[in-house]
């Protein structure tokens, strides 16, 4: 367990990790703007509307290898979306729970992500964990919000949409000229 004091927006991560560090948090959400962003418009947010969110960090002895710096990132959030079928807010509930492991160098993180099933990182001394706990959920978010059953009737088209009647056709034109005949 650490003694040491860590500072979640310049984490020295092998530190934290050396220190088996842990943190954890709250953050509101009118200050993730990206993640704020995606919310429904009507739906204003609430002083509680907040991310929790909690990292430890560990440091893994392999055989013949130096250790490895690892963090392991919780995080879950309650997000008012659009329902893309009734425009209505539907409720997102976002928990993430990731494994990363922190590499030297950009080459180093390329070739061991494509092997990897956790998320390979360039060390740094100065990761804000706020940025990333912001980016997990953006990535955790539905392709497509929607609620199962919309609780409002969707919108209906009273008629059928029709085709202009005076609109000549394209291809008619085209067809006149290939016979030689003149347009109209």
């Amino acid at each position: 367990m650490s003694t040491r004091d860590f500072d979640p927006v310049r984490l020295d991560v092998q530190a934290f990790a050396k220190d088996a560090g842990e943190l954890e948090g709250r953050r509101p959400l009118r200050l993730l703007r990206r993640l704020r962003e995606t919310l429904h418009t009507e739906i204003p947010l609430a002083e509680t509307d907040e991310v929790s969110w909690s990292a430890h960090g560990e440091q893994r002895a392999t055989r013949g290898v130096h250790a490895q710096t690892w963090l392991h990132l919780q995080a879950s959030a309650r997000l008012q979306l659009e329902c893309q079928r009734c425009l209505q807010p539907v409720e997102a509930a976002l928990d993430i729970d990731r494994w990363f492991q922190f590499v030297a160098d950009e080459d180093a993180a390329a070739k061991m992500d494509a092997d990897s099933e956790d998320d390979v990182l360039v060390l740094t001394r100065a990761l804000d964990l706020h940025g990333l706990v912001e980016d997990e959920l953006l990535l955790a978010l539905p392709l497509v919000p929607r609620h199962d059953a919309c609780p409002a009737p969707l919108l209906q088209l009273s008629e059928p949409l029709a085709e202009p009647a005076d609109k000549p056709n394209p291809f008619a034109a085209l067809a006149a000229l290939k016979r030689g005949s003149p347009l109209n």
